[in-house]
């Protein structure tokens, strides 16, 4: 998904019978899936607003990293088939949302470059709630952006997940997780990953969501280079040198230990489009580059661009390499640290007790 706006190029697909197992299944395995990291960040906690007025709330939207993105190849319908581990930060904007007494749907933002109407992603998630369940009330939402767009780091994808998990506590709806995981599809192959947070692995156009125990945390240093990288030429350069083999990611999965796969491991880390992006971009290289030439343990392109991240063990080597990188003009810095799936369902707090 690219910043708040456009939907990813593999976005909206017709759900199937089998689809809707396989979301029922993954939410019975995300509510007894283990998870390492069981807190949420302090910063994330002061976010919130709990004192706010019956009928309004504040929380936050995470950003997400790929630790892993394969492409296995174009299917027949025209989506391209993934294989990606996905892993929720602490980087994140905040939403606030107010229960109105008519049905519209107003939302303001703070980023002037971001559209406030229909075409924002955090809009059409709470008109296809309202549609899916003749919803007469609506919501003013002011949304306040953190996460760079069009830098790979699921920004659009969260708010909308959020804003559909916010808007059925708010309005008190019937709503079940797969109820809210159909329509989370429908927005965008990214957004049913934020209907759970932590650390999971996607397959099928990256909709298809399987619990992973998550990672110990990790210090995370996220670059937006100045420059974008275009998620539909990314993947119109992809030829068949470039995408992973469904055998070559059968022998991947099978030869790595399970505490390498899923992991922030040097050898886990893959993107199959590091290669076209970097050759379209060679700004977004240098600054993978500026990562490792800090004391990163390892880096890597975050979804199709063009932010890149580097992995650090420690606050401290994380703070000595924000310290050390050479920057060059117009690039932007987020130190973040991996968020656990209890301490994403922490974060968000109520929101999730009417799915369990």
């Amino acid at each position: 998904m690219i910043g708040g706006t456009r939907r990813s190029v593999n976005a909206v697909i017709d759900l199937t019978a089998e689809d809707a197992e396989v979301f029922a299944e993954a939410w019975r395995d995300f509510s007894s899936a283990p998870s390492a990291n069981t807190s949420a960040p302090s910063a994330v906690k002061e976010s919130l607003v709990n004192s706010r007025p019956q009928g309004s709330l504040t929380v936050p939207a995470f950003a997400k990293i790929n630790p892993r993105l394969c492409v296995l190849g174009k299917r027949a319908d025209g989506y391209h088939e993934l294989d990606t581990i996905f892993q929720t930060v602490s980087l994140h904007d905040t939403i606030t949302f107010e229960v109105t007494k008519t049905a519209e749907i107003a939302l303001s933002c703070d980023d002037p470059s971001l559209p406030e109407g229909p075409e924002n992603l955090v809009c059409q998630a709470a008109e296809a709630l309202q549609k899916r369940f003749a919803q007469r009330t609506g919501a003013r939402i002011r949304l306040e952006k953190r996460i760079p767009a069009q830098a790979g780091l699921g920004g659009g994808a969260s708010d909308s997940a959020v804003t559909l998990l916010a808007l059925a506590h708010l309005w008190e709806l019937a709503a079940n997780g797969n109820d809210l995981l159909e329509i989370a599809s429908s927005l965008g192959a990214d957004v049913p990953f934020f209907l759970f947070g932590g650390t999971a692995h996607g397959t099928g156009i990256g909709n298809r969501i399987a619990p992973l125990p998550d990672v110990d945390e990790k210090f995370v240093l996220i670059i937006k280079p100045n420059t974008n990288s275009s998620t539909a030429r990314a993947y119109q350069s992809l030829n068949s040198g470039s995408l992973t083999s469904t055998e070559a990611k059968t022998i991947l999965s099978t030869s790595q230990p399970d505490e390498i796969f899923g992991s922030f491991h040097s050898e886990a880390l893959e993107n199959d489009f590091e290669r076209v992006v970097f050759e379209h971009a060679p700004e977004i290289e240098r600054a993978k580059a500026a990562l490792m030439n800090s004391g990163a343990d390892a880096a890597l392109l975050a979804g199709s661009g063009s932010a890149v991240f580097g992995i650090f063990d420690c606050e401290n080597a994380q703070e000595r390499a924000i310290q050390a990188i050479v920057l060059e003009a117009g690039w932007r810095v987020f130190p973040c640290r991996t968020v656990g799936r209890n301490g994403y369902r922490s974060a968000l707090g109520d929101l999730f007790r009417r799915l369990d």
